[in-house]
């Protein structure tokens, strides 16, 4: 009598993505916290289950196969599919819970900080998970399901699985220290931020980016004499010195001594970038996202700059 082949289990293809990742049976198992052996047979029964191998072995290296490399983006699929059925009930039951990961660019840090801390105030069960870094590398944990939601500036370049909601506008600007001789300036043309010395983000971030696209083809010559990726040492920087920096309005949200002064340019008169909510579409929402998304939209940095219309 032939017995049932036993079903795939998820377990195994936790496993499998392990090992593709890998392609050592030792390193994979070590990772996973179960001996080579359990690793081994798992793989074996899944091999099984599918009828053709996924790896092949010799004494010297593992590789995937065709058919190994074909199932590595069904078997995330697969498993992303569990975890959202899993989040559903575990939000039916406890009603909120659980964590909730946010993705920030610099910029965007100060205007969060009045959501970050009325959220945790209401729901303090729900665990939160920070991350800053640069809009392209939250963009990519996105796509790889590490983050729930990033917040930042809109690309200028979308991405077809990423959905982004517009939160607000705002204008790009000088931004110096209170006592600077540009501090009572109502605008600052890109002609003239050519005679002061620039302490500026480095490319990658969007104000920076921002910066790079207005100024390109003008013949201008700036007087960059610093660049760095971390937006607090520009801010100190700034109020120390008389340096200037270009960055976008919102990032001195909440920040004392300094001015924010809109830049101008002959192509645009006043140079504005779009705050948005970046979501994967068509993938479940937590309710603790939810949550967070309504009580952004209910800040006051968010209604201080919600699509009005800039200034000239």
């Amino acid at each position: 009598m032939k017995h049932p082949t036993k079903p795939m289990e998820l377990r195994q293809l936790k496993y499998f993505l392990k090992l593709s990742e890998t392609l050592n049976f030792s390193a994979a198992a070590r990772e996973l916290f179960i001996t080579q052996s359990t690793l081994s047979q798992q793989i074996q029964q899944l091999e099984h289950e599918f009828s053709q191998p996924l790896f092949q072995r010799n004494s010297h290296e593992v590789s995937l196969t065709e058919a190994g490399q074909m199932l590595i983006p069904l078997a995330e699929e697969t498993l992303h599919a569990a975890d959202n059925c899993q989040m559903r009930m575990e939000e039916l039951k406890n009603l909120m819970g659980g964590e909730l990961n946010i993705g920030v660019t610099f910029s965007f840090t100060s205007i969060m900080a009045e959501t970050l801390t009325a959220f945790l105030r209401a729901y303090p069960n729900v665990k939160m998970n920070v991350s800053q870094s640069y809009m392209a590398d939250l963009m990519e944990r996105l796509l790889h399901h590490e983050l729930d939601f990033v917040l930042a500036f809109k690309p200028l370049l979308g991405n077809p699985r990423i959905e982004s909601r517009p939160l607000f506008r705002n204008r790009l600007a000088v931004i110096v220290d209170e006592h600077h001789a540009l501090s009572t300036r109502k605008s600052v043309t890109l002609s003239e931020l050519q005679r002061y010395d620039l302490a500026m983000p480095r490319r990658g971030l969007q104000a920076r980016n921002a910066f790079d696209r207005i100024s390109a083809g003008t013949g201008y010559r700036f007087r960059m004499k610093v660049e760095m990726n971390t937006v607090y040492l520009l801010f100190r920087l700034v109020r120390e010195s008389n340096y200037v920096t270009v960055l976008s309005e919102s990032t001195v949200v909440g920040e004392t001594g300094l001015c924010a002064i809109p830049i101008l340019n002959a192509d645009e008169p006043v140079y504005t970038m779009q705050g948005c909510i970046h979501l994967l579409k068509d993938a479940y929402m937590k309710q603790a996202t939810r949550e967070f998304i309504r009580l952004l939209g209910e800040s006051t940095a968010i209604l201080r700059n919600k699509f009005s219309e800039p200034e000239e």
